[in-house]
């Protein structure tokens, strides 16, 4: 059958899968709660029944503001059945950025998890005029539950005028509005059709080698464009969807349900490593030394290599005595994972797959619906380093600027209320990513961003995105942004590892006390020169890190330095380091 509108996914899973009890599972009370389809389309079509009831109309917009659940499926369906648009909302914004979206999208309905974020934005809720009323998914004093909206439709089912509304709803209509986090100014609205995200779909779901027998753990948030569309990848193929209960219990969730998908952002396998790296040193004597073997072994992994008989034997080797282990972690049965939303540094690619937990890295923005391109598992469609090539159904070419620009159905309908920046982002059908690449052999590389490619004031132009992904390769850096527009040379400001670090302190007999008394220690200082030293040997002269400053505690999303979906905030970070920055290139030496 045609998958043409998102909801018709609920209509291919029952003709085409078999019958089982977790479509959908989430964690309630310590317990995994299974949903089978036919709850699964009873609470789509409640919720359908209770907006019509409530008066919603086609192009009518209804925010949620929750994390990970099967719950947000059966709104999400519920909406797009009777033509209205989700706007779905990161439930980690700033009080300005949910009062900012409320308004603009013209939200009339508004459905929050729990009592946490509704203390975050109580407050602001009688100052936006269009909001008709507030939902929440669990039992708070004062307010309406969604299980009062799934009972107003039972009492009020008119299953022909449903009918009657989803035959009128087009592929093309808008289906969702999702505001990207940005790095500067306020958030924008981008308008997704049906079209969009299924097309998306239907160029990315034979990629990944899973079926209705598989199970995909999801952890990312669903606000974000790129989980909600491998979400529904995982519902074409009728895979089951376990969601994660938070970032802390990802590893308990894995050990618990073995999965064989899931996607991820770079910042968790750089985690990982980096927890197995810290164990591997503490392992005694020739234990040690046949983790180093392995892992030196596995980081000189690449594929579609006809490598020695040799290198074959001792990646075998290496698999049955250290990486299976790594595997385990992963639950032992992982056949995929899928890494998005920033670049993967190509030694995590490399070692990864090595230890047989495949890896493969994606590109794509939300305005694209949002994959452009992805590693595949096919001879010629895979390398480390790259992001694959561009999907079938899409046009890629380079502008004379390096810029990489893309045509095709998944090019968003345009920025809501904001026709001039609609008419700067796609120009004659073509999308402006702002991101720099080149094509290799079909396959795109990212070079840098547009905005971030700055030139020092010897006319040298330096790619930070490309320095800061080298550098974070050294355990002891968990964060760092390289600065120098217009100035004489490149610098950096560096966030420490502190976990490493504290452990590097206390091998050294170095007493560890406050972030900022360590980032001053005259020790601690020497290692990190030893570090940004050792990385300088492989840039150009003028690429070299001349000056650093550190920085005494880690950026987080509340400290405001980092989006919603884990980016560097460049203009803020200039803006609440300038001094530092300033003394960087003045005449005071490092920070």
């Amino acid at each position: 059958m045609e998958v043409s509108r998102i909801f018709d996914l609920l209509d291919q899973y029952e003709n085409k899968y078999r019958i089982k009890d977790d479509v959908l599972a989430g964690k309630e009370n310590g317990e995994w709660v299974k949903y089978d389809l036919k709850t699964y389309r009873e609470m789509a079509d409640n919720i359908s029944y209770g907006l019509m009831k409530l008066g919603l109309k086609k192009g009518d917009k209804i925010a949620t503001i929750s994390n990970n659940r099967p719950e947000w499926n059966f709104l999400d369906m519920g909406i797009a059945q009777i033509g209205g648009i989700h706007v779905p909302i990161y439930p980690t914004i700033s009080e300005e950025d949910y009062r900012y979206i409320l308004n603009h999208a013209g939200v009339r309905y508004l459905f929050v998890a729990g009592k946490e974020l509704l203390r975050k934005i109580r407050h602001i809720l009688p100052g936006i005029k269009n909001i008709v009323d507030v939902y929440t998914f669990r039992k708070i004093e004062g307010y309406k539950q969604l299980g009062d909206l799934i009972e107003l439709g039972k009492k009020n089912k008119a299953a022909e005028k449903l009918q009657e509304i989803k035959a009128s709803v087009d592929k093309d209509d808008v289906v969702t509005l999702i505001y990207t986090s940005g790095t500067t100014g306020f958030p924008k609205g981008v308008m997704l059709s049906h079209d969009n995200l299924l097309s998306n779909v239907k160029a990315t779901y034979f990629i990944f080698p899973v079926d209705e027998t598989s199970r995909g753990l999801s952890y990312l948030p669903l606000c974000h464009v790129y989980e909600r569309m491998v979400n529904y990848v995982l519902q074409y193929k009728g895979v089951s969807i376990y969601y994660a209960e938070n970032m802390a219990t990802i590893v308990d969730n894995i050990q618990e349900i073995h999965p064989h998908i899931m996607t991820t952002v770079p910042r968790l396998l750089e985690k990982v490593y980096d927890k197995i790296m810290a164990k591997g040193r503490k392992l005694p004597g020739i234990r040690k030394q046949i983790f180093f073997w392995a892992v030196n072994l596995g980081l000189r992994f690449e594929f579609d290599k006809p490598y020695r008989f040799l290198y074959n034997i001792q990646l075998k080797l290496a698999n049955k005595l250290v990486f299976s282990k790594w595997r385990a972690a992963f639950g032992g049965e992982m056949r995929v994972i899928v890494s998005g939303g920033a670049a993967l540094q190509p030694r995590l690619a490399a070692i990864y797959n090595a230890a047989q937990i495949p890896v493969l890295e994606g590109y794509g923005m939300t305005e694209s619906s949002p994959v452009i391109a992805v590693n595949t598992f096919l001879k010629g469609e895979h390398k480390i380093g790259t992001v694959g090539p561009p999907l079938k159904n899409v046009e890629v070419k380079i502008s004379g600027a390096g810029e990489i620009l893309v045509k095709g159905p998944l090019v968003m309908k345009g920025y809501f209320k904001e026709k001039e920046m609609t008419a700067e982002a796609v120009v004659n059908g073509w999308l402006h990513t702002g991101d720099v690449g080149v094509l290799e052999d079909g396959l795109l590389k990212i070079t840098g961003r547009v905005k971030e490619i700055f030139k020092t004031s010897m006319g040298k132009y330096i790619s930070p995105v490309l320095l800061e992904n080298k550098m974070k390769e050294s355990p002891f850096i968990d964060q760092i942004m390289v600065v120098g527009e217009n100035q004489k040379f490149a610098a950096a400001l560096i966030v420490p590892d502190f976990e490493h670090l504290q452990s590097w302190c206390k091998i050294k007999g170095i007493g560890f006390t406050t972030g900022k008394e360590m980032i001053n220690h005259k020790e601690v200082r020497a290692r990190y020169k030893k570090e940004v030293d050792c990385f300088n040997k492989q840039f150009g002269d003028t690429e070299k890190i001349r000056k650093w400053a550190l920085i005494d505690h880690e950026w987080t999303i509340d400290s405001g330095e980092i989006t919603a979906n884990l980016k560097v905030k460049r203009r803020h970070i200039h803006e609440k380091y300038k001094d530092v920055i300033a003394g960087l290139f003045g005449q005071t030496g490092n920070h």
